[in-house]
């Protein structure tokens, strides 16, 4: 089922044969040899631009907000420096000033601008060429999967990495941060509610998109530590065949 839209649930382990068949060339992403620091913090940018979002805004506040963007990714909030926002931006501090007023001002906007990036850089291009919403969860996840095999596994969920960093310093980029993982939630929510009776009644579909986004933040993040894409290969298949069970079980 999760090769492709349209096929019909006996093909469910299909993406975990997929994903055993890609280990051999990519589970183990050594430390070394790996990309400049910089092509590093642009290459999912580059995915966005595929992706329907343009990575190269125009006024000067976006050109602000785009480019710690990439360089809170690249090397987290508190390892970011105003001089070198402002430098990356062709930006002088004058103008950083009356768009905002604070760093954190500035976090607040990138996530104003993730929230924004969800439906054309995550749901859209997967709901486009995928029909079944079962297919179309596990489509999402492995977009997941081609950011880290593209940066060797350094690069995380953005949302999660600053859920990890910064929580606990704001409350207000904490509400921000709850609100990018509410609104991902809900494109899960509507898979699950468009698959109908596939999904048993006795399923409660709220609990189960939070499910699914423990385990997309979790395999990530153990993807990142182990430098391979075994876990998060492990961790898909272990929720694919979840799925199969409740799916096999019919309604109620």
């Amino acid at each position: 089922m999760f090769a492709g839209g349209g096929t019909t649930h006996s093909s469910t382990s299909s993406i975990a044969s997929k994903a055993n068949s890609s280990k051999s060339r990519d589970s183990s992403l050594g430390a070394g040899g790996g990309e400049p620091l910089g092509h590093r913090a642009n290459s999912a940018l580059e995915l966005a631009g595929e992706r329907g979002w343009d990575p190269k805004p125009a006024s000067t506040r976006d050109r602000l907000v785009e480019t710690a963007r990439q360089l809170f990714l690249a090397k987290g909030y508190h390892a970011t420096g105003i001089a070198e926002i402002l430098r990356e931006a062709g930006v002088n501090s004058g103008s950083l000033y009356y768009f905002f007023k604070t760093k954190e001002d500035l976090l607040l906007a990138v996530l104003d601008q993730y929230v924004e990036m969800l439906h054309p850089c995550v749901i859209a291009p997967v709901f486009s060429r995928i029909g079944d919403p079962i297919d179309r969860i596990f489509a999402v996840l492995d977009g997941y999967r081609q950011m880290l095999q593209m940066t060797e596994c350094r690069q995380g969920c953005p949302i999660g990495n600053l859920a990890l960093e910064m929580s606990e310093h704001s409350e207000a980029v904490r509400e921000k941060i709850s609100t990018n993982f509410t609104n991902w939630r809900k494109a899960i929510r509507q898979c699950l509610a468009d698959a109908g009776e596939r999904v048993p009644s006795s399923i409660d579909a709220d609990k189960l998109s939070t499910f699914v986004l423990t385990v997309m933040e979790g395999a990530v993040m153990q993807a990142r530590a182990y430098k391979s894409l075994d876990p998060f290969d492990a961790s898909v298949a272990m929720l694919t065949d979840y799925f199969d069970r409740i799916m096999h079980a019919g309604p109620g």
